[in-house]
C-alpha cells in the first residue's frame, strides 16, 4: 500500500471543496526539490487511490509507471516519468470537483491540476516552450493575422488540403486528422457593432443581475465563430438585455496558462481587467460564450490574484451566457414565446463549464422550448485548448471523445451541441455523419425564430 495512503481519513472530506490562492510568485513554488517532493507525495495518494483513472490520460500514465516500476510504488518510478504525466494534465480540473476525496479542506490537501499547472510553470520558467506550442498557445496574435481579408482565404483553403494538413502537422504538430477552425475576416466584433449599445444604457435589474451586459467576444468567438457571438447577441437583444462590448479585449490567458507561462497570464489580466472593472463599476453584468474563457475570470485569476480588488470586482459580475439567461427566467424576465420546437437534443457539457459549479443551466433554458428533451452528456471531448489537435496526444484524445461520440451516434437526436465550440469540433468529427453540431446559442435563436 502506499505510504501516503495510510494515514488520515479513507473517507475523504464531506465538506465542500476549497481552492487555495497559487502561490505562484513565491520561490518555493519554482524550488526544484518542493515541487519533486510535493510530486511524490500527491503521486502516492493518488496512487493509493486510483479512482480517477477512468478520466484523463495523465492518471493511467502515472498508474501505469507504478505498476511497471521495480517496487510497485511511487518512489521507484523513474522521474522523467512525472514530466509524462504533467505532460497529459491539461487542466479540466474534474479530478478535484468530482472524483477526488481528498482536496481542500481535507487535511492532505491534493489540488493535482495546480499542482500539474506548477510543474508546467517551472518548466517553462527553466526551458521556455517549443517554438509551435508558443504560436498555438498565441491565440489573439494568429487570429489577428489570419483573420485578415484574403489571408483568411488561403489560411482556410490551405487547412482544407491534404497538402496544408501535412506541412501543419509537421511545422506545428497539429495533428492532420484533428480539426482546425475556420477564421473570418468579418470578425463578430464588426458583426455586432451596429447592435451594441452604449455605456449609459439602462438595464433592468432582476435576480441578481443587472439587466445589461458586457460581452467579452473572446479570440474564438471574434475571428472563428463569429455566428455563435451573433446567435448570443441576438438572443439576448430578444429578451431586452442590452448588450456592450469593451473597444479592444486581450486573449483571456487561458492557452499561456496550461503552457505554464504565469507572466503572459498577469499581463492578459493587466490589459483586460481594467477595462472591464470600469464597466462593472458602471453596474454591467459580463459574459462570455466560450467556457474556457469565462472560468479564467470566475476562477483561475482570482486565486492567482486573490488580493487584487478588481478582479475580485470582474468575477463577481461575471456569468455563463445560459447561467445569466435562467436567472433571468427565474425572475419572470425571459422570453418564452418561442416559435420552433427543438425536439431531441444531445448536449456536451464541457469540463470548464461543469467545475463553474452552476448546474446545467444550458439544458435548464433550452428545455422552456415546448417539446424539447435534452440528454446531458456529462463526459470530455478530450480536445481541451490545444491537446487533442497536437499529433502527440491525438490518440489519447480520440479515446476520451469516442463515448460522448458513440451516444450521440445511437440516440440519433435532432440535434448535438455543446457550449464549447471546440469540444462541439472534435466530437463532431467522430460521428458517423459529421455537420451535425451546433452551438446551443444557436439552437436557442433558431428556437426564437429570430
Amino acid at each position: 500500500m502506499a505510504s501516503g495512503a495510510d494515514s488520515g481519513s479513507r473517507e475523504g472530506s464531506l465538506e465542500a471543496p476549497t481552492r487555495h490562492p497559487l502561490d505562484w510568485r513565491s520561490d518555493e513554488f519554482y524550488d526544484a526539490q518542493a515541487l519533486e517532493t510535493e510530486l511524490e507525495r500527491v503521486f502516492d495518494i493518488c496512487h493509493g487511490c486510483r479512482r480517477c483513472f477512468n478520466l484523463c490520460n495523465a492518471f493511467p500514465t502515472l498508474f501505469d509507471a507504478v505498476d511497471e516500476s521495480d517496487t510497485g510504488e511511487v518512489d521507484s518510478v523513474p522521474k522523467d516519468t512525472f514530466h509524462s504525466v504533467v505532460d497529459e494534465c491539461y487542466l479540466c480540473d474534474m479530478c478535484y470537483m468530482s472524483k477526488c476525496p481528498y482536496v481542500p479542506p481535507h487535511e492532505w490537501n491534493v489540488d493535482f491540476p495546480h499542482l500539474m499547472l506548477r510543474a508546467k510553470a517551472k518548466r517553462f520558467r527553466d526551458e521556455g516552450a517549443p517554438l509551435r506550442d508558443r504560436i498555438l498557445a498565441s491565440t489573439d496574435t494568429v487570429g489577428s493575422i489570419a483573420g485578415i481579408p484574403v489571408v483568411a482565404d488561403v489560411v482556410n483553403a490551405v487547412n482544407r488540403s491534404a497538402p496544408g494538413r501535412a506541412l501543419l502537422e509537421n511545422t506545428l504538430g497539429v495533428d492532420k486528422t484533428a480539426p482546425v477552425p475556420e477564421y473570418h475576416s468579418k470578425s463578430a466584433r464588426k458583426r455586432i457593432a451596429p447592435e451594441l449599445s452604449g455605456r449609459d444604457t439602462e438595464g433592468e435589474p432582476a435576480n441578481g443581475t443587472q439587466g445589461k451586459v458586457l460581452l467579452y467576444v473572446t479570440c474564438y468567438g471574434d475571428k472563428n465563430s463569429p455566428q455563435m457571438v451573433e446567435d448570443l447577441v441576438a438572443v439576448f437583444r430578444h429578451n431586452n438585455i442590452p448588450v456592450a462590448v469593451i473597444e479592444k479585449e486581450a486573449c483571456c490567458g487561458m492557452p499561456k496558462f496550461e503552457l505554464g507561462d504565469l507572466d503572459a497570464v498577469a499581463r492578459a489580466k493587466d490589459s483586460n481587467v481594467p477595462r472591464l472593472h470600469e464597466w462593472v463599476e458602471a453596474g454591467w453584468d459580463i459574459v462570455a460564450p466560450v467556457p474556457s474563457c469565462a472560468l479564467m475570470f470566475r476562477q483561475e485569476l482570482p486565486l492567482m490574484f486573490p488580493d487584487d480588488a478588481a478582479v475580485l470586482a470582474v468575477q463577481a459580475a461575471f456569468f455563463d451566457p445560459f447561467e445569466y439567461l435562467h436567472l433571468r427566467n427565474k425572475a419572470g424576465k425571459l422570453n418564452t414565446d418561442f416559435a420552433e420546437t427543438l425536439g431531441a437534443v444531445d448536449y456536451q457539457v464541457p469540463c470548464h463549464l461543469r467545475v463553474q459549479n452552476i448546474g446545467l443551466k444550458t439544458r435548464d433554458v433550452l428545455q422552456l422550448v415546448p417539446d424539447t428533451k435534452v440528454n446531458a452528456i456529462e463526459r470530455c471531448s478530450g480536445h481541451d485548448g490545444t491537446y487533442g489537435v497536437k499529433t502527440r496526444f491525438r490518440e489519447a484524445a480520440v479515446k476520451i471523445a469516442r463515448p460522448v461520440a458513440r451516444q450521440v451516434n445511437e440516440s440519433k437526436a435532432a440535434h448535438f451541441t455543446s457550449d464549447c465550440p471546440m469540444a462541439g469540433a472534435q466530437i463532431d468529427g467522430l460521428l458517423e455523419n459529421p455537420g451535425a453540431y451546433a452551438h446551443p446559442m444557436t439552437l436557442l435563436r433558431r428556437a426564437y425564430g429570430i
